[in-house]
């Protein structure tokens, strides 16, 4: 099967029943294991990116939340919150068909404080510097909390199973 084909094909029916182009397969031993157009418009759920639903369902169906041994397609080069995902979820490969400049002429999505042009740049600023509006408001209970999960852990702070480098 060409999955890369695949991928474009979820994305231009999502588009022509009202979704954005967006789409991500998972692949997992030559076979799709989850699949998923971009559903934002359809859900006004902002986080309901292609990327994001893919790696739901596939972590679901595999009871993992670790995707190695995976490969990844999606239309387009990641979001940052779907870069993260896709970091956060350890496929063995991403590989994305098309780029932001590419499809700029056709498409932007540019809201308050997320343009894609500057937000990468926006996003290594320290905290205080960004463009969102963000107030630290430290509070012991908050840490107390980490130190729970790691006496429930076993003492241990990493998180059990998690593919290391």
């Amino acid at each position: 099967m060409d999955f890369a084909q695949r991928t474009i094909d979820i994305a231009r029916r999502n588009v022509e029943e009202g979704g954005r182009p967006f789409a991500t397969v998972i692949v997992k031993d030559g076979e799709i294991l989850a699949e998923s157009p971009n559903r934002v418009a359809q859900t006004n759920d902002p986080t309901a990116h292609a990327e994001i639903l893919a790696i739901r369902e596939a972590c679901t169906k595999l009871g993992t939340e670790h995707l190695t041994g995976t490969t990844i397609y999606v239309l387009a080069h990641p979001c940052p919150m779907c870069l993260g995902s896709l970091y956060y979820c350890s496929p063995d490969e991403v590989v994305f068909l098309t780029t932001r400049d590419a499809y700029e002429p056709y498409y932007v999505d540019d809201r308050k404080y997320f343009e894609l042009d500057s937000f990468y740049g926006e996003f290594a600023k320290n905290w205080e510097e960004r463009r969102l509006p963000m107030t630290h408001a430290p509070h012991e209970g908050a840490t107390e909390v980490y130190r729970l999960w790691q006496e429930g852990n076993g003492g241990d702070r990493r998180v059990p199973g998690a593919p290391t480098a």
